[in-house]
């Protein structure tokens, strides 16, 4: 079992040992998963595709329930207090989260009134989000004739439109052009230097590598190891994260299951 030491009151996100069957027994997604996320940490999870990443992080929302185990996000326990998680967390999911028929700024508008943000607030963090995110010059398009990219920046406004504590970014920057994948990078730097806690997934060794402050790789719904980047080339003798990645896993990163 794979574990990390934290200190309670600077634990943002707490699993133990949280295992997900599927189809009756037939397929362990999570299968005892024992992780401590750091509050105010960019925390990277790795894997292959159909590793367990994206059903963890929905453990984490409280948008399924674990098999067995718990878990607790700022103390609040998932199972019983999800009513006291959902206005700490943001999540931004693989799928694209927003409304073709509206304009991009319009659906930034539109998700911070529906987290109960006041009129004022949801001008001035739509503002902001339009800003940051480089779609200043498109905010007045309907999203249906968005590129993928720019679908990805909206769905990451809409994500964090109500300044949550904890951002979940599966797979952020997917996408993207080199220019604004590294506008996205600034954009989470900014995240963890207002001390929020960002849990990434990404197929990007060097995103990761860039960004983290520790990284999870996990394959066949078990942690496999836990450290910083630099701390897992060293323990591996690898000169670069996809290397190491490759000796864990024995995939490439991109690899189906």
């Amino acid at each position: 079992m794979i574990m990390n030491s934290i200190q309670d009151g600077n634990v943002a996100l707490d699993i133990q040992d949280v295992v997900k069957i599927f189809n009756d027994g037939g397929i362990h997604a999570v299968d005892g998963i024992t992780l401590a996320v750091k509050k105010g940490e960019i925390f990277s999870l790795l894997g292959p595709n159909g590793a367990g990443k994206t059903t963890a992080i929905n453990i984490l929302c409280g948008l399924l329930h674990p098999t067995s185990g718990f878990v607790k996000v700022n103390g609040f326990d998932v199972s019983r207090q999800l009513h006291r998680i959902k206005p700490l967390i943001g999540l931004c999911p693989q799928e694209p989260s927003v409304f073709p028929y509206l304009t991009g700024q319009e659906n930034i508008e539109l998700f911070g009134h529906l987290y109960g943000l006041k009129s004022r607030q949801v001008t001035e963090r739509t503002k902001l989000l339009l800003k940051n995110l480089f779609l200043e010059e498109h905010a007045n398009r309907l999203v249906q004739k968005y590129s993928g990219g720019l679908v990805r920046r909206v769905s990451i406004a809409v994500a964090l439109v109500h300044d949550p504590e904890i951002a979940f970014l599966d797979e952020p920057t997917v996408a993207l052009d080199p220019q604004a994948r590294r506008a996205v990078w600034d954009f989470i730097r900014d995240l963890k230097n207002q001390g929020k806690t960002i849990l990434l997934t990404t197929h990007y060794m060097e995103e990761a590598e860039q960004l983290s402050d520790r990284v999870a790789i996990i394959d066949h719904g078990r942690i496999i190891a836990v450290d910083t980047p630099a701390g897992l080339k060293i323990s591996n003798d690898c000169g670069s994260l996809e290397d190491v990645f490759i000796k864990l896993t024995g995939r490439q990163i991109r690899e189906e299951n």
